[in-house]
């Protein structure tokens, strides 16, 4: 059994989603009220692989959402109780979704072995992001063509390079052979440290490489404050907006500059769940963060372990390995065509 750990985007989203799923209490409660509320586990589901193999998952809501950053205890606590609920649940293998991964990951959770009378099992927990990092080169290497860009002569910029996802990318693009690797990221000896690894790539600041790279996977979390000179673009440009939450496209919204969701999949077939509405896919029933995908496809594959763990332990053998997975079970990189909402059926008379 898989489970998912996710959270809405906003406290005015999950005020809004409460009241459509019958929670009023929740609805018309203040953030002190969500910052005391406990996880809850809001929906379970059937899956079928393209194989025919059938899953059986569950949902749960932290009840986190991104204005409790700055109240670290309670974004902890919120995390480890959730984990704890899935465990308590007798979930297998359950993906981090959205911040909580990062919360685990920044506020270094390993360090806290038990929640309540709770023995947490490292092994039942992923962050998923070995199929994310592999899911946002599969969109760089079908996307660019199509847009008349020469991967193998190409400037690739991956801004938040030195980070888990983003290293990895840096190493699969690296084998795929693309011309020029450009690295942006915040601190500056974890990229050292990465070209040093990789043998090339060139540091350059954020507006360095906005300006000459052709392609640009963004990893790392977009600043609001952050502008973009959109006329020092190279025209075609394909971002990937790979970061959370995923705000590129009002930034970089221009003729010429492609902006692609990055490090989402779509599924073979409909799944009947609610779950995915809140996260504004054009298709809900059937597209899906790449981070709970993985959890689906190691039960799939009855691989229940802590697949991706840690920063920086993302080899490309794992990257093959989920991929390949990926396929076989029926999931598929979000392309750019993938983005628009299905138009409403015509009624007949």
């Amino acid at each position: 059994m898989f489970g998912l750990i996710g959270h809405s985007t906003s406290f005015a989203e999950a005020r809004a989603n409460a009241r459509n799923l019958g929670y009023d209490d929740y609805a018309e409660g203040d953030l002190d009220m969500w910052c005391a509320a406990p996880p809850q586990l809001l929906e379970r589901v059937s899956v079928t692989s393209a194989t025919g193999k059938t899953i059986e998952g569950a949902y749960i809501d932290s009840v986190f959402v991104p204005e409790m950053l700055r109240r670290f205890k309670t974004a902890k606590r919120k995390v480890l109780k959730a984990m704890e609920l899935a465990q308590k649940s007798g979930i297998d293998i359950t993906a981090l979704g959205g911040f909580t991964s990062i919360i685990f990951e920044d506020m270094n959770l390993l360090r806290e072995e038990r929640v309540s009378a709770v023995a947490l099992d490292w092994e039942r927990f992923t962050t998923g992001n070995t199929h994310t990092a592999w899911v946002i080169c599969q969109q760089v290497v079908t996307n660019a063509p199509r847009l008349g860009i020469d991967l193998a002569s190409a400037k690739v910029a991956v801004v938040g390079a030195s980070g888990d996802i983003g290293s990895a990318v840096c190493r699969w693009l690296q084998r795929q052979g693309v011309g020029e690797l450009l690295l942006v990221a915040r601190r500056p000896q974890p990229l050292i440290d990465l070209q040093a690894s990789l043998g090339e790539g060139r540091i350059l600041a954020i507006d360095e490489a906005l300006a000459e790279a052709q392609i640009v996977v963004w990893v790392a979390s977009l600043p609001q404050s952050l502008e973009i000179d959109l006329a020092s673009l190279p025209r075609p440009c394909l971002m990937i907006d790979g970061g959370y939450p995923k705000n590129l496209d009002t930034k970089a919204a221009a003729e010429g500059v492609h902006v692609l969701k990055g490090g989402i999949v779509e599924f073979w077939q409909d799944i009947g769940w609610q779950m995915m509405e809140v996260a504004e896919m054009a298709k809900p029933q059937r597209q899906m963060f790449a981070c709970f995908a993985e959890a689906m496809l190691l039960d799939f594959e009855q691989r229940h372990t802590n697949f991706s763990w840690g920063r920086n332990n993302i080899t490309l053998e794992a990257m093959d390995w989920i991929g390949a997975a990926s396929l076989r079970h029926g999931f598929r990189a979000l392309a750019l065509e993938d983005q628009q909402s299905p138009a409403p059926a015509l009624a007949t008379v």
